[in-house]
């Protein structure tokens, strides 16, 4: 009697991701790179194991350049959202250090795996972390691939400290004034002339902010474009590189390459440095007081900043066009004027207005659109108060006020024009009245 012929068992297809990984970038651009030989040799692992149902998915999950110290890798986070999609029902590796180095990381990874029913397999070291074997075996592989990787960083970083006390340059972004040739780094001469500049410059006026709007009237940027700030120009007076020396965890050693800052302005400057911010900034205000800062705007309409000179122990103040500071002399009619020339013409103009009555008229109006119970006389008596008291107030005061009443001052070769605000006319009276109301 013939037996019927047993049925076939059905196989159930195994969805197998590859991922590689490589740490540097170094030969990334070849035809044929590790990436490639990593995933030749699990697709042909994928193709031995047909016969159990395994079946390779087409999407690539690759990372060059990656470290296998961080779970932040592109293709490593594409094959996770796979795999919570339910895509994916095996990974298969190389090695396992090509998806983690990190034990504390890959447990992570497992948890993910376990909890979407995914099984682990590397090529070269055959387990299934399914099973307790495995996942013993997965830890111990795991603790040498973390131990090496350590290693490996504390001799570079042992490399980096031996290299650094012998003043040799380690990489990096070199700073404005040099740059590097040679693995060395030799002096620039146009940059380094500006960074000489920044040390002498700071060394008369004691203020980053101030020297940072110099260097940006004056067009000057990093290396790489950037607007210079007070916080770059701090980093660079506190650059030992810039004295010839090379700096470890803190420590100072002669450098390779040549100084730009010769050791006096270096202690000049930290001099400054080590007195309180504070205290230079109120120095800084009290001795190059603006005005009109951000007011003042020549016939072409470029605005004009104000900066300061010492000569002989004074203290000249000036506002200077920045059409010329970007382009030149004669690139203005007017390039620059005496600070207190042009700040002694606009106080007189806004004094004057005080006296005015058909200012005063205007600006009742404008108060009483807000304030319906003030009179005429009110108004005009909450600005004739404030002429006499002028040269009473503090410097940071009339410069408020003028800020207040002034909206735009034009110089031109043949006069000055100054535009005022008749709304800040308006709050300033509502203020000088509230002041009488609060002292009566």
């Amino acid at each position: 009697m013939n037996k019927p012929p047993e049925k076939s068992k059905t196989v159930r297809k195994l969805r197998c991701a590859v991922y590689t990984r490589k740490s540097s970038e170094e030969g990334l651009e070849q035809e044929f790179n590790s990436l490639h030989a990593q995933r030749e040799a699990c697709e042909s692992y994928i193709a031995s194991q047909r016969s159990e149902g395994w079946v390779l998915v087409r999407d690539q999950y690759d990372d060059g350049g990656v470290s296998g110290g961080t779970l932040e890798r592109p293709g490593l986070k594409r094959l996770l959202a796979d795999i919570e999609d339910g895509l994916v029902d095996v990974v298969v590796v190389y090695k396992i250090d090509r998806l983690s180095r990190s034990l504390m990381d890959f447990s992570k990874l497992v948890e993910v795996f376990d909890r979407n029913g995914v099984t682990f397999v590397s090529v070269t070291q055959s387990f299934n972390t399914t099973t307790s074997m495995g996942r013993l075996t997965l830890n111990i592989l795991l603790s040498f691939a973390q131990f090496e990787r350590e290693v490996t960083g504390e001799r570079i970083r042992d490399k980096i400290a031996a290299s650094r006390r012998k003043g040799m340059w380690m990489g990096g972004v070199p700073p404005l004034g040099y740059e590097v040739k040679d693995r060395k780094l030799v002096e620039n001469p146009a940059d380094a002339a500006r960074v000489r500049w920044v040390f002498n410059r700071f060394i008369e006026i004691g203020s980053g902010t101030e020297l940072a709007r110099e260097l940006a009237a004056r067009g000057v940027t990093t290396t790489r474009g950037h607007r210079i700030d007070k916080k770059f120009i701090y980093r660079m007076l506190n650059n030992h590189v810039y004295i010839g020396e090379a700096v470890h965890k803190g420590t100072s050693y002669p450098g390779e390459h040549d100084a730009i800052v010769d050791r006096e302005t270096w202690d000049k400057v930290h001099a400054i440095l080590t007195e309180s911010p504070r205290k230079r900034a109120a120095r800084t205000r009290a001795d190059t007081p603006a005005l009109l800062r951000g007011l003042l705007y020549g016939p072409d309409g470029a605005a004009f900043s104000p900066t300061h000179t010492r000569k002989g122990g004074r203290l000249y103040r000036y506002y200077v066009s920045q059409t010329v500071l970007k382009h030149g002399a004669g690139s203005c009619p007017v390039a620059r004027v005496s600070a207190g020339e042009i700040d002694a013409a606009v106080i007189a103009q806004v004094r004057a207005v005080f006296r005015q009555p058909e200012i005063v008229a205007g600006t009742w109006k404008a108060v009483r659109a807000q304030d319906g119970d003030i009179t005429e006389a009110e108004a005009r008596g909450a600005l004739t108060r404030l002429d006499p008291l002028w040269d009473d107030l503090f410097p940071a005061e009339q410069a408020r006020i003028v800020s207040l009443l002034v909206e735009r001052v034009n110089i031109g070769t043949d006069g000055l024009n100054v535009r005022l605000r008749m709304d800040g006319l308006a709050g300033l009276a509502r203020e000088m009245r509230a002041e009488v109301g609060d002292a009566a």
